[in-house]
């Protein structure tokens, strides 16, 4: 052959042809995997419940007012009576909220969705009730207002296991649906006509309500001022919404946080007077700090643009999802197998031992096999030991199959230990997103330094001529 090392290369670049194929088909399968895990998702919600949002507890007052007007002259003359159907709205100054959530895993198949179920009581305090007495609008016009009630919505009624609601301390009847022409989803409580009426006494409601869930749980702070306390067993909160906690507390047994808003901060009061609806197009159940932070800078949207309720929420989440950090190593595996080439060939070129490309496909091929590994391993123990396991067995193969491509044992371990530290090197890419383009710039400048060291008085042009006359000799014996 005229060209060896050409031909040599060219044979190396349909190998990594073929496995970036490999690659590409093993991306695809997670990202299957991960819409599956989506659909247990919608599954649970389907059955269960879906991730809860509370309004309120919050005052509303249907009125009629009617008055009489004349139409026409002489034996046209006649009386016609208008009317105006007003309902009134009316938020506490303060509202105190206090829930205890326990996590309560749900599965379908091997995907698991995280669920919760606890208690959230709802304290609401209103020093008058003024807002919800009707002012007339027509000189002698006649007034009929219905007692005013007061409800609580949620997103999703059917996590709703049992409610109390108690009016100044008295137990009141729970009836369901809320009387809102937005939030109709939820509970809510007569006032009765006599209390209504009571504008200058201030007045307590209390609701209590057991509630089942999954992934977030969320409150929106239509009050003057809001004060909520969550406590939890689940140790891998995820502080979204609009407002961060004021305080909170993060340990392997679960976590305590403390939220204060006011209405300087949130017009949620007003805009749920208006009729604004809750967010819907955004599933904050995996956002963090750091993404809450860029999450409030602009005001929730909904699907149209229109402006939706401020919330608080607390989502749970697991810190590690297997499917994303396979998916993030996944994006490694090309660099992986050039790294490993390099490294044969720099073998074939210090030690002249002959590496087929055969041998090159069938290395490619068990790097690729690593990740299908990790995918297939994670879905059924935890991440850290499935990344130690497939590493381990690939190590090893590898180990193996180079003792007998490069001729010796000796070979066979220094290849297994380089394949172990850029294994090592991978999850410590994973670990540390952050830092990850800095290490990997270092890594991929050092091996570069370590290659033009290793081969800086290699003759090239003379190594192509042995190489030539060696397929020449090899071919006349033939």
């Amino acid at each position: 052959m005229r060209f060896p090392l050409l031909a040599k290369a060219a044979a190396i670049g349909l190998v990594m042809f073929v496995l970036a194929g490999v690659l590409m088909r093993i991306d695809w399968l997670v990202d299957e995997r991960r819409m599956r895990q989506h659909e247990a998702l919608q599954s649970v919600t389907q059955s269960l419940s879906s991730a809860q949002t509370l309004v309120g507890p919050l005052l509303q007052r249907r009125c009629t007012e009617e008055w009489d007007r004349i139409e026409g002259e002489g034996k046209l003359r006649r009386t016609v009576t208008d009317k105006r159907v007003v309902t009134l709205h009316s938020a506490p100054q303060v509202l105190a909220a206090d829930s205890l959530a326990t996590a309560e895993a749900r599965y379908r198949g091997p995907f698991k969705v995280n669920g919760y179920a606890g208690t959230t009581t709802l304290v609401a305090r209103w020093t008058r009730l003024a807002e919800l007495q009707p002012q007339r609008e027509h000189k002698g016009s006649r007034l009929d207002c219905e007692p005013a009630t007061v409800w609580v919505a949620l997103s999703d009624p059917r996590g709703i296991r049992s409610a109390k609601v108690t009016i100044d301390g008295t137990p009141a009847e729970v009836r369901p649906g809320t009387g809102h022409g937005v939030h109709g989803l939820g509970l809510h409580a007569l006032l009765g006509a006599a209390r209504s009426d009571q504008a200058e006494q201030a007045l307590e409601v209390s609701v209590a309500i057991e509630l089942v869930g999954t992934a977030r749980l969320s409150l929106v702070p239509a009050a003057d001022e809001v004060n909520w306390t969550m406590r939890s067993n689940w140790p891998h909160p995820s502080f979204g919404g609009r407002f961060l906690p004021v305080s909170r507390s993060v340990e392997t047994s679960g976590f305590d946080a403390r939220w204060t808003v006011s209405s300087l901060a949130s017009p949620a009061a007003a805009d749920v007077a208006r009729g604004q609806s809750l967010c819907t197009v955004h599933d904050r159940a995996g956002v963090g700090d750091a993404d809450s932070a860029a999450y409030a800078v602009a005001p929730p949207a909904d699907a149209k643009g229109a402006r939706c309720l401020d919330t608080i929420d607390v989502a749970f989440i697991d810190p590690v999802n297997p499917y994303s950090l396979t998916d993030r190593a996944t994006k490694y595996a090309m660099l992986f197998i050039v790294l490993t080439f390099a490294a044969v060939a720099l073998t074939e070129v210090l030690s002249r031992q002959r590496v087929h490309p055969v041998q090159y496909a069938l290395v490619g091929l068990a790097l690729a096999l690593f990740f299908l590994l990790l995918l297939s391993l994670s879905e059924h123990i935890e991440f850290g030991q499935s990344y130690a396991v497939a590493s381990a067995a690939c190590v090893a193969l590898l180990a193996f199959y180079a003792r007998h491509m490069l001729g010796s044992w000796r070979a066979g371990l220094f290849f297994g230990a380089g394949i172990a530290l850029l294994y090592g090197l991978l999850w410590t890419l994973l670990r540390m997103e952050q830092w990850a383009l800095a290490i990997g710039s270092a890594l991929l400048f050092a091996v570069l330094a370590a290659a033009m060291v290793l081969t800086r008085r290699i003759d090239w042009y003379a190594l192509t001529d042995s190489l030539r006359q060696r397929d020449q000799r090899l071919a006349s014996d033939a």
